[in-house]
């Protein structure tokens, strides 16, 4: 090798190397939030979820009464008069970008409070929006390709990669009727304040609450939202058994997650008479502790206790 190639490749060396080293430098000891990303992520890889306090026995729900249950983040199992329904299922350990040979993303504090395969058969998989820890395609592939799915606008195409093909569409305002062994369920999509773009797309898509009715019962679906007065509009259209709610990664993310005050706010503004929060203790998305959500929630309702339900992953409310 000639000197000059040799002297070429001892400085390239010497440069990479002391990039690697200032890299790894700058992960150490740096405040921003990618640098506290990264060294969450490779702490993660020794971490195991904990279980989930509680386990749910949906196999002994009476089908002639509403019950749900949290599985974890924005995961809602429930029994809507013996229709089945499952919001924003995620059971993976990770919810990220998926790599091939793994998926590069937040890893779970808490196992889901159901394995899979311990899910009762489920009449509607119910999806607020495309964003990875509420569109989780390894867990959607988990499904029959036959499953009926009800999404936001634009977002049947990702679900297509997990091989669900008979999806239905809603925009804001618009309503279907799931027709089931066990009868009908009506689902009306209403507009929150959030975003549906998917990394690493910049395309809009839909993003959107739910109301759900049968029998003469209604459930709200909060999804993912900020705060906003959109849910006073659903006032009319009550009461309301509960509202599912979103209350956390608002530290720094208020611009499209509501704190805990303000889904309380929201739930009260579209006359809901219990409130169920959700999209905590899971993943860390955000800078809030992992138990300030509900700290907060519970404060807020100190003088209402009854109202709060699902309190822990694995809680059931009838």
């Amino acid at each position: 090798m000639k000197p000059s190639r040799r002297k070429f490749l001892k400085i390239t060396g010497a440069a990479t190397g002391m990039a690697v080293a200032a890299g790894s430098f700058w992960t150490g000891l740096s405040n921003s939030r990618r640098a506290r990303m990264l060294r969450q992520l490779v702490r993660d890889t020794v971490r195991e979820p904990a279980p989930a306090p509680l386990v749910p026995t949906p196999d002994k729900w009476d089908d002639n009464r509403v019950t749900f249950t949290w599985l974890g983040h924005a995961t809602v199992l429930i029994n809507f008069y013996g229709v089945r329904i499952l919001t924003d299922p995620a059971f993976s350990n990770r919810v990220g970008i998926g790599l091939g040979i793994g998926t590069l993303g937040p890893k779970r504090y808490i196992a889901p409070a159901l394995k899979f395969e311990q899910l009762p058969e489920v009449d509607l998989v119910l999806l607020s929006h495309a964003h990875m820890d509420h569109m989780d395609l390894p867990t959607l592939a988990k499904f029959k390709a036959s499953q009926a799915v009800i999404t936001a606008k634009d977002t049947t195409e990702i679900l297509a990669q997990g091989g669900l093909k008979p999806v239905c569409e809603l925009s804001w305002g618009d309503a279907t009727t799931l027709k089931t062994p066990r009868g009908e369920l009506r689902v009306e999509a209403f507009e929150v304040k959030h975003w549906g773009r998917r990394w690493p797309t910049d395309r809009d898509r839909g993003y959107n609450g739910y109301v759900l009715r049968r029998e003469g019962r209604a459930l709200i679906f909060g999804g993912d939202t900020a705060k906003t007065p959109l849910f006073a509009k659903l006032r009319s259209g009550g009461p309301y058994a509960a509202a599912i709610m979103p209350v956390g990664a608002y530290n720094p993310w208020i611009h499209s997650h509501c704190t805990p005050e303000e889904a309380l706010q929201m739930a009260d503004a579209a006359g809901a008479q219990l409130i169920a929060p959700i999209h905590h203790a899971t993943f860390k998305l955000s800078d809030e502790p992992l138990t300030e959500p509900l700290e907060r929630m519970e404060k807020a309702l100190e003088k209402e206790r009854d109202r709060l339900v699902l309190k822990q992953i694995g809680g059931t409310v009838v």
